[in-house]
């Protein structure tokens, strides 16, 4: 009788298991789907008080345009007054760290955790991504994991960033390389609602 008790206690712990997993896969899948929506909402203050609901951490005056995605949103970070355009796809898995006044433009996307093409068994491998102050992100540029983009710093439409890009420097291309030199006398703050007043 113990016996037969004891492999049905097991039974039932083991099905427990499995609907727990799935239903912890299910919960983080349909907050992803959830928040993708939200990202075709017409209200700016809505996208934002739902993404900080879904535990963005977001600064002041902080824009976010049409049809943002997250990968894990509770370790994404973003500082004051920062801009992200539509369409930005920002992989915070292995933590992304966004500074004041930064510009991310149409169609970036960043990445946290990638494949690696060397090992057997197509292993994930990846870093935190850091954007310190006053970085301009053009548009459809790709960041990959581990890279940190110094203060002020300039990434050209459509490059890839492999590495990281010093302080004040205008990297452009695939994969991303120095092409310039930006002022060091940066003044401006960003205001999303600047252009509507």
């Amino acid at each position: 009788m113990f016996a037969k008790w004891k492999r049905m206690m097991t039974e039932i712990i083991r099905k427990l298991k499995i609907i727990h997993r799935l239903v912890r896969g299910w919960r983080g899948d349909l907050l992803l789907f959830i928040l993708t929506l939200v990202g075709y909402i017409p209200v700016h203050q809505f996208r934002k008080f739902i993404y900080r609901l879904s535990g963005i951490t977001i600064g002041r005056q902080v824009g976010f345009h049409w049809r943002a995605r997250f990968f894990c949103p509770s370790k994404l970070q973003i500082g004051n007054n920062c801009i992200i355009g539509n369409d930005a796809m920002l992989d915070a898995r292995n933590n992304i760290i966004i500074g004041d006044n930064v510009s991310l433009s149409m169609g970036v996307w960043i990445w946290t955790l990638e494949h690696d093409p060397q090992d057997v068994y197509y292993g994930a491998k990846g870093g935190p991504v850091v954007i310190e102050d006053y970085v301009w992100v053009s548009c459809r540029v790709i960041i990959l994991p581990g890279v940190t983009i110094g203060k002020g710093a300039v990434v050209a439409a459509g490059a890839v960033v492999t590495k990281d890009v010093q302080p004040y420097t205008i990297v452009g291309g695939v994969p991303a390389k120095e092409i310039g030199v930006r002022t060091k006398d940066l003044r401006y703050t960003f205001n999303f609602h600047k252009a509507f007043q």
